[in-house]
């Protein structure tokens, strides 16, 4: 079988963020746990290089723009390889095979009907690279995905006929529940196009840092929009359009995005392949954002998290097993050092280490490191039953992208281990002259290490291998058919003694980020002091100051996503811009008075310097403000839309 799995490629006006490597570890993950259940496996991941963002930048810092994007794209390359990351291609968008088969795209698609010329006149954001209606535009013209300011341009262009996809793809979508993962994010998507899709200006005359249309048209002014030359890079890497060496990879298993560039990804994307004639991809995954210390992370902030830091510190196996299991797939997560600390200690040391550790020595005084596991099947069928039960369930959890619930059930196999050994003490059966029965405990608990470090691979591969040669064997495609689908015992070994894979950290090992600059409202005192002759700023009939009442900043946001929590009948989770680099999450307790689509592009006035706070496991980073009485709850707007992030005083 052959298994095509993507990244997005990574634009270059910035190095390599958490976020970077939290898809990129994702996409590695199912790409090695692919490749050692025996598919025929390729995974591609970049860099996006063209547009008038980067052609601005580089600029800026006075550098030629092939210059200054070879210098982002270098960062990235060069992190993913010493992370380990086990990419088969790694595609620019400046490579002349690439440029070569986004022209041939173009052409089919002009020649089928799909592209025609006209002029263009919208509110254009160059921060989002995007035309917008008015109708869709915040106040003042501002964007309504980054709440920048937008400039009115003028132009000829070429446009694709992406409103003649309006059906097809609600039709796909609903003949496809798992196109898009987590199933929760296709209610907005469908939502999207049912409120109706424009055609979609796909040439820019403003700039020239692009893709170049295909000579035959004879227009050198214009260049291609930088998503449709973004997005064709999952078939040029392919060939498509060249040489065609490996198309038959396509279509992809999984493109993994995340959640701000899922409308690209389950609209735009179909779309242009519908209009090439080429199937679409299984599933696009569209993962969450991450925090720091429960705040938003910004350059400003200086609590930005680089994960070559991070590795560096504690370990890119460890960084990664964190990663994957601490936050469920498609939800925003927190990264702190703490809670690394914490899962390092708790899962890897105590579960996983120790376990190892104690076979180890229980083996140099029983056995002379000789493991048998012969009695294995006499003595403890029940635990081998119910670790083997666990092991053959995990397969559906990576098809839905849940790695955190793969890794959860994973570590019940470790469970089972480390009960054995409490339940059965091999060391008062060895002073009872119960050899055997020691020895199969003993080698019970090998053979569970050792299945379960075969379905850790993909996650912790250096790890897992230094696991799986102490216990006499190498993680491959026929160690995984012999100890997994066939449910097979190790053969007699010797054990090796290694070093502790886990030592505990007590302590961070990396410099904290700053605090949050927002203040906690000061503690009033209703009496004044004797000694402060001044007036009181709260009087005995609890008035406060006009001062006090600016130290709570309210402003107006604009609801981009919304959908219900699970297991909670009152709470929404909400995604609200207020004007800054990235929407906040709010969680509310309207869901018994609003329904998450009705809100999604209103405006709220949100409370937004109150400290983050966690409800129910998720972050929420403000309040949002409403008014309640015997009639039920109705929020507070304003009269006429305002400009995300205006102040309400």
């Amino acid at each position: 079988m052959k298994n095509y799995i993507t990244t997005p490629i990574y634009y270059v006006n910035g190095e390599a963020h958490i976020g970077h490597a939290y898809t990129t570890f994702i996409a590695d993950t199912l790409a090695r746990h692919s490749r050692l259940i025996g598919n025929e496996t390729y995974f591609l991941t970049g860099t996006d290089e063209h547009g008038q963002k980067i052609e601005e930048a580089a600029k800026n810092l006075s550098k030629p723009t092939q210059q200054f994007a070879d210098e982002i794209s270098a960062t990235f390359r060069n992190l993913w390889d010493e992370f380990n990351i086990s990419y088969d291609q790694f595609i620019r968008t400046t490579d002349e095979t690439h440029k070569k088969g986004v022209q041939a795209a173009f052409l089919k698609m002009y020649e089928n009907g799909d592209i025609y010329k006209d002029f263009y006149e919208g509110n254009y954001c160059v921060s989002c690279e995007t035309f917008f209606p008015e109708s869709q535009l915040m106040d003042g013209g501002c964007c309504p995905d980054c709440g920048r300011a937008t400039t009115i341009v003028k132009e000829e262009s070429y446009f694709f006929r992406l409103s003649k996809y309006e059906k097809p793809l609600l039709d796909y979508y609903d003949a496809h529940p798992e196109f898009i993962l987590p199933k929760s994010r296709r209610n907005e998507v469908i939502s999207f196009v049912k409120g109706g899709l424009n055609d979609l200006s796909v040439t820019r005359t403003s700039f020239s840092w692009g893709v170049h249309l295909p000579e035959s048209l004879n227009e050198p002014k214009h260049v291609m929009y930088v998503w449709l030359d973004a997005l064709m890079n999952y078939v040029t890497a392919l060939g498509y359009g060249s040489d065609e060496a490996k198309m038959e990879f396509w279509p992809a298993n999984t493109q993994l995005v995340g959640k701000d560039i899922l409308r690209f990804h389950a609209i735009y994307w179909p779309a242009f392949l519908m209009s090439l004639d080429l199937p679409l991809p299984k599933h696009i995954g569209a993962h969450g954002w991450w925090t720091r210390d429960g705040e938003k992370m910004s350059k400003s902030k200086g609590n930005v998290v680089d994960p070559r830091e991070v590795s560096k510190h504690y370990g890119v196996e460890n960084f990664r097993y964190f990663m994957m299991r601490e936050v469920p797939f498609g939800q925003d997560g927190d990264f702190s050092q703490r809670a690394l600390i914490d899962r390092m200690n708790s899962d890897l040391s105590n579960d996983l280490g120790n376990l190892l550790n104690r076979i180890i020595g229980m083996s140099e005084k029983y056995s002379d490191f000789v493991i048998d596991s012969g009695n294995v099947q006499q003595y403890h069928s029940r635990e081998l039953n119910d670790a083997h039960t666990i092991l053959d369930s995990l397969g559906a959890y990576l098809g839905e992208l849940q790695l955190h619930r793969y890794l959860e059930e994973l570590w019940k196999v470790f469970t089972i281990g480390n009960k054995a050994i409490e339940e059965h003490a091999p060391w008062v059966k060895i002073k009872e002259g119960r050899n055997d029965e020691a020895l199969a405990t003993v080698a019970l608990v090998a053979n569970l290490l050792a299945k379960a470090s075969v379905m850790l691979h993909s996650i912790m591969p250096s790890t897992t291998a230094t696991i799986a040669d102490a216990l006499g064997f190498e993680i491959t495609t026929q160690s995984y058919n012999e100890l997994i689908l066939n449910k097979a015992l190790l053969k007699t070994f010797v054990i090796k003694k290694i070093p502790p894979l886990f030592p505990r950290v007590e302590e961070p090992l990396m410099q904290e980020a700053p605090k949050a600059m927002i203040e906690e409202t000061p503690k009033i005192d209703i009496k004044p002091k004797s000694e402060d002759k001044k007036e009181s700023t709260v009087s005995l009939d609890g008035l406060i100051s006009i001062d006090q009442f600016f130290q709570t900043s309210i402003k107006i946001g604009t609801v981009l996503e919304a959908e219900e929590v699970p297991k909670s009948s009152k709470l929404l989770k909400l995604q609200v811009d207020l004007g800054e680099e990235s929407p906040r999450q709010i969680i509310a307790g309207i869901r018994e008075y609003y329904s998450a689509e009705s809100l999604v592009g209103t405006q709220v006035c949100v409370v937004a310097n109150l400290k983050p706070a966690k409800l129910m496991g998720m972050l929420s980073e403000g309040m949002i403000l409403a008014a309640k009485d015997a009639e039920g709850l109705s929020l507070i707007r304003p009269e006429k839309p305002r400009t995300s992030g205006s102040s309400v005083g």
